[in-house]
């Protein structure tokens, strides 16, 4: 079985139609052979839009990973961690703390970003950069624990190895 995901890029211009999108799309191509793509969204950088769509796309729809791409600097507009925050249940801060380690190694700009990860009712959601290449990274730094970090969240009662 696999896991159903969605990618919420948060972009004020994108979701406007003054950008075009990449890094969501980049996201969608890292994440189709494992996970069945349910949602790909572009909303503005507010807080209680990102926060719904969040909820709805776990709550409403299912989704066990979801995925944001944008809204995670220090701009006053940068609001996506704060709206992470008001939906999630526990935190990831291992995800989030890797990201920025291993971002901080190819620039020092990566220890910029506020991105949070946690769970909410059994799924995921982990924050990553809005730039195409800044994502693709973070989200490949974490990728291979996404699946195991599931199976637990889920109930899955065997040994970690």
């Amino acid at each position: 079985m696999k896991y159903k995901a969605a990618v919420v890029t948060i972009s004020d211009k994108g979701s406007r139609g003054e950008r075009i999108d990449t890094s969501g799309p980049a996201l969608v191509r890292m994440l189709w052979e494992t996970y069945d793509l349910e949602e790909i969204i572009i909303v503005p950088d507010e807080k209680d839009i990102i926060a719904d769509t969040l909820k709805r796309a776990i709550d409403e729809s299912g989704v066990d990973l979801v995925v944001t791409t944008g809204g995670t600097g220090v701009s006053k507009r940068d609001v996506t961690p704060e709206a992470t925050a008001m939906v999630i249940d526990r935190e990831l801060p291992g995800f989030s703390e890797v990201m920025r380690s291993e971002s901080y190694k190819i620039t020092p700009h990566g220890i910029i970003s506020r991105a949070i990860c946690g769970i909410r009712n059994g799924s995921i959601i982990i924050n990553l950069p809005g730039s195409e290449k800044a994502a693709t990274e973070c989200l490949g730094f974490v990728l291979k624990a996404i699946p195991h970090a599931l199976a637990k969240i889920k109930g899955d009662p065997a040994d970690c190895a």
